[in-house]
């Protein structure tokens, strides 16, 4: 495994080199905030944050990566400072005219079972037909520039297939199989006698397999139906079945529905699968208008069925050029909450200096008996871009609530975008 990460590294120095293009976005940032430990006794602590996101590309091939490294100035604090690797794989693309071929570390976008893998993947696109498949080993803890030591029992394997073929329609299925490998862990038990031992603990690895399968029609302008089920092989049963539409025929008035039916995702083999739970469902309807290009307002209300009870919800607001405003209700067996947000940003000086505000109140409790709680929180900040590749942002934070009487939080960010075309010889 060491081998094969030296040669992606090897394979990522040596797309630098010879790139035809390399742009991307550097980022720095800063985060104060101040925590305590009693009543009495605080700490004050700076995190700072580098992101660089670095593409570097010659024809149809890339070299794409996204790294982020994070440290404490003011104190020492357990795995500081900590380098994680997001995305690190090379792409070629066009390949034959029909291939895309993704290898290294890479996101995968599943409705079961998305995240990163370290592997390879391979997307075909002919005439009216998709084929996508990846295999590769699950990406350690914190994103670690280490690959797994047990692919055999720590993998994420899959497939889709799409077909377009029908105007205005698709249809699509597709298998993942997800297995998460168990660590090995010592604790303590009694033998026979009553005497404690130590015992080392060893579990069956965890897995994620799932078949699903999606459709959807769209009549431009007039309205649009999407569909997808998801079925649990492991357990034999159906995991997910979820449906929205958007009617939109009338001038400037939209109407949605949504419906799901889902069962809690456990994993196979995980202690939590011998629990006793049920599905639940949710149904959601919609209404939109915008009276302008600058003013769009918009009312949803929706409810949730559990195994014995039920939940309602109602969101209602606004969007304008000059911010928005939103509120939204929950009561039933979820809880009762209130909460009423609102936002602004405004540039000026041709785009050179975006101030903005939030406020969000939410006042909550987890049943008619129970007391109720309030939670403030406050956004003010700036961003200033005095030219196309830099730019800086300042934001303040204030949050207030039960457990935090006063917490005040500043966060500094500088952004650097590049784009630069090579000349090799």
């Amino acid at each position: 495994m060491k081998k094969s990460l030296f040669l992606l590294i090897f394979l990522s120095l040596t797309a630098l080199m010879f790139s035809q293009n390399i742009n991307g976005r550097f980022s720095s940032s800063v985060y104060t905030f101040e925590r305590y430990d009693s009543l009495s006794a605080s700490e004050m602590y700076l995190r700072t944050f580098q992101s660089l996101h670095l593409n570097a590309s010659k024809s149809n091939f890339s070299l794409v990566t996204r790294v982020n490294f994070a440290a404490d100035l003011s104190q020492t604090l357990d795995n500081d400072p900590r380098l994680r690797f997001y995305n690190l794989y090379v792409v070629g693309r066009n390949l034959f005219d029909v291939a895309t071929l993704k290898i290294g570390r890479q996101p995968v976008f599943n409705s079961a079972a998305s995240g990163l893998m370290d592997g390879a993947s391979l997307k075909i696109d002919y005439s009216s037909v998709v084929l996508k498949s990846y295999f590769g080993g699950n990406v350690p803890a914190y994103q670690k520039l280490e690959l797994t030591s047990d692919l055999e029992n720590n993998y994420i394997l899959g497939g889709e297939v799409e077909f377009h073929g029908i105007k205005d329609v698709y249809f699509g299925f597709g298998y993942v199989d997800k297995n998460y490998s168990a660590e090995d862990y010592v604790a303590t038990r009694l033998d026979e006698e009553l005497n404690p031992i130590q015992i080392l603990i060893r579990n069956n690895s965890n897995q994620f397999k799932f078949a699903t399968a999606e459709a959807g029609y769209k009549m431009e302008d007039v309205f649009r139906v999407d569909t997808k089920f998801e079925y649990d092989i492991n357990l034999e049963n159906a995991s997910l079945f979820e449906i929205s539409g958007r009617y939109e025929q009338i001038e400037n008035l939209g109407i949605d529905l949504y419906y799901n039916m889902r069962e809690p995702r456990v994993r196979y083999n995980s202690i939590f699968s011998v629990f006793n739970y049920g599905n639940t469902s949710e149904i959601e309807a919609g209404v939109d208008y915008r009276f302008s290009r600058a003013f769009q307002c918009f009312a949803k209300f929706a409810t949730v069925e559990y195994e014995d009870d039920n939940s309602s919800r109602v969101t209602a607001g606004f969007h304008s050029s000059y911010g928005s405003v939103s509120y939204r209700k929950t009561f039933g067996y979820a809880g009762e909450l209130d909460a009423f947000s609102v936002s602004t940003a405004r540039t000026f000086c041709d785009g050179k200096i975006t101030p903005s505000l939030g406020a969000a109140f939410t006042s909550y409790k987890l049943s008619e008996d129970e007391d109720t709680e309030t939670l403030l929180t406050l956004l003010a900040g700036v961003n200033y871009r005095p030219w196309n590749k830099f730019s800086f942002d300042l934001q303040v934070q204030h949050l207030q609530n039960k457990i935090l009487n006063n917490d005040f939080r500043v966060l500094f960010k500088f952004n650097h975008w590049f784009n630069s075309n090579l000349n090799l010889m």
